[in-house]
């Protein structure tokens, strides 16, 4: 049985895939779930929903991240950041999963899969996508928006383009 953590990366894989896709060849991406990983069917389902999930929401977390770092727009963060991003802001507003809980499991998948300046800007846009949400009154839609726009946090990595 696979654990919520081993969910989670996957699901930031899969995402990762639909990004670098745009969305295209879903089915072919559920196909590429690894089957080395020797998950049950209702897991690949729910790694594979996750990421769906998390994809179909990405315009409303790339507008609350531009809100909290209005220097890197979505297509300015590296490919792993933006959807480490979008999967943890879909599960802080969507998903019902517990704030803190996300932002470490985030950190850790951008200290795994990212350079060493990601875990440090991800813990600061998803800090502030908490407080937001604390300050709402707990969570909804789109919480988290607006409390910290332009706090200057410090970009993944230097611009490339």
């Amino acid at each position: 049985m696979a654990l919520p953590r081993e969910i989670r990366r996957l699901a930031f894989q899969v995402l990762y895939e639909l990004d670098a896709r745009n969305g295209g060849d879903a089915e072919e991406v559920r196909g590429s779930i690894d089957e080395e990983e020797k998950l049950r069917p209702a897991e690949r389902e729910r790694v594979f929903g996750l990421a769906s999930e998390a994809w179909a929401h990405r315009a409303e977390a790339d507008a609350a991240m531009l809100k909290l770092a209005p220097d890197w727009p979505a297509h300015r963060q590296p490919v792993v950041d933006r959807s480490i991003l979008r999967l943890a802001y879909y599960e802080m507003t969507r998903g019902g999963a517990a704030p803190k809980m996300v932002i470490n499991e985030a950190v850790e998948l951008a200290k795994t899969f990212s350079t060493e300046r990601s875990p440090a800007f991800v813990n600061a846009l998803l800090d502030k996508v908490m407080k937001s949400i604390v300050a709402a009154g707990g969570g909804g839609v789109g919480a988290g928006a607006d409390a910290a726009a332009g706090s200057g946090t410090a970009p993944p990595r230097e611009a490339e383009e």
